[in-house]
C-alpha cells in the first residue's frame, strides 16, 4: 500500500499545500498581471473577480478588478455576477470544510479533549447561534470569507441555506465596496 493511500490527513495536507502554492503563485508577476487583466473580460471577468474577492490570497486582486470593471459596466450587474462568483468560491470551501476537513480534524480534537468540553460549551443555547451569525458578518464584510465559511460549515448549516445566504451577503459586500470606492472618488 502506498504512503498516500494510508495517510489519514489527506485533506489537511491538501489544504496546506494549496495555501502554500497560492502564496507563491500570488507573488509570481505574470500570474498577477493575468489576474489584473480580468477587467478586460467584462462580466465573465466579474465572475472570476468575485471568486477572488472571497479569498485571502485573491482579495486585493479581486477588488482591483471589480473597481476597473465598475468604471465601464453596470454596478448592480457586477454585484450580482461577482456575488455569484463569490458563492461559487465560498461553496467550494464550504463543502471542503463540512464534508472533508471536519472529519479529519475531529479525531485530533478527540485525542486532545476527551470529555468534549469545548463542543458542549459551543452547543449550549447561548453559543449555538454565534457560528452562523459571525460567519455571516465575516462574509458580508470586505474581509476574506474563509473564517466565515468555516464557521458556517461547522455549524451544520444546510447547503441550500448557505447558498442563499452567501449570495445575498456576497452581492451586498461587492456592491458596498464599489459604492465606497465611488464615494471616496468624489
Amino acid at each position: 500500500m502506498s504512503f498516500w493511500q494510508s495517510w489519514k490527513y489527506k485533506n489537511l495536507t491538501f489544504l496546506f499545500v494549496s495555501l502554500t502554492f497560492a502564496f507563491f503563485l500570488g507573488r509570481f508577476e505574470p500570474f498577477h498581471q493575468l489576474l489584473l487583466n480580468l477587467g478586460n473580460y467584462g462580466y465573465a471577468g466579474a465572475f472570476f473577480a468575485g471568486m477572488l474577492f472571497v479569498s485571502t490570497f485573491g482579495f486585493s486582486t479581486g477588488v482591483v478588478t471589480l473597481l476597473i470593471l465598475a468604471e465601464k459596466l453596470s454596478l448592480p450587474l457586477i454585484g450580482i455576477i461577482a456575488g455569484a462568483g463569490g458563492v461559487f468560491g465560498d461553496f467550494m470551501l464550504f463543502r471542503f470544510v463540512k464534508d472533508r476537513l471536519v472529519t479529519e480534524i475531529k479525531p485530533i480534537y478527540d485525542s486532545m479533549d476527551h470529555n468534549h468540553h469545548l463542543i458542549k460549551l459551543l452547543h449550549t443555547k447561548h453559543f449555538r447561534w454565534m457560528f452562523p451569525v459571525f460567519g455571516a458578518i465575516v462574509i458580508a464584510s470586505p474581509l476574506p470569507d474563509e473564517v466565515g465559511v468555516t464557521l458556517m460549515g461547522i455549524s451544520k448549516m444546510k447547503t441550500r441555506t448557505f447558498l442563499l445566504l452567501s449570495f445575498i451577503l456576497n452581492v451586498s459586500g461587492v456592491i458596498l465596496v464599489l459604492l465606497a470606492s465611488r464615494f471616496i472618488k468624489l
